[in-house]
């Protein structure tokens, strides 16, 4: 499977205006990467291509399901991936992908290669911490805990008013106003 023909997008034929175009990725995809943080993928990338006159601005949307395994159990589950990307293509006299979000790509070029967008956008969709919904349940039941919790209010009141008190206090003593200030003040309460 050529990746760099099957992501590529011509856009030299089209014409000014949106554009959409779909892809489908599998595991397959992510073997040219070695990227192997899932048991099996299947995700629709859709690309919404906007052609202007002097740039191009694509927005990719990835929408899926991982098989992973729970952090917490180490059992397999379903995971629902999804994820949107935005990228502004400008024209220039050589090729430049230094910033995140635009890419410059030389006057002559006809097409764009979406491959690493694809592979970014799908890889960042799945989260660090991949927990099943059955052990997020049993996790962690806040009821159990309320006791931790449970605070007396008029602790809270007492040291609010402590806390504005020194903060006043503070304030005070760390303002020394400027001899001018005080002669400008006097001149609003003279009249």
């Amino acid at each position: 499977m050529n990746t760099e023909k099957t992501y590529s997008i011509s856009f030299i034929g089209l014409k000014n205006g949106e554009h959409t175009f779909e892809y489908q990725v599998d595991s397959n995809f992510f073997k040219h990467y070695n990227y192997d943080d899932f048991n099996s993928i299947q995700a629709n990338i859709s690309v919404l291509l906007n052609k202007k006159a002097t740039l191009l601005e694509i927005n990719l949307k990835a929408k899926g399901i991982a098989n992973v395994p729970c952090d917490v159990t180490n059992e397999d589950f379903d995971l629902p991936i999804e994820n949107e990307f935005n990228l502004i293509v400008k024209f220039g006299e050589e090729f430049n992908n230094d910033h995140d979000e635009v890419l410059i790509i030389p006057f002559n070029e006809y097409e764009i290669n979406l491959t690493q967008y694809i592979y970014e956008l799908v890889a960042l969709a799945i989260p660090v911490k991949r927990v099943s919904p059955e052990a997020a349940e049993d996790e962690f039941d806040e009821d159990e805990f309320d006791f931790l919790f449970d605070s007396d209010e008029e602790d809270e009141d007492i040291d609010l008013e402590d806390s504005q008190a020194e903060s006043a206090d503070e304030d005070s003593e760390n303002e020394d106003i400027d001899p001018r200030w005080e002669k400008l003040k006097k001149l609003l309460t003279d009249k």
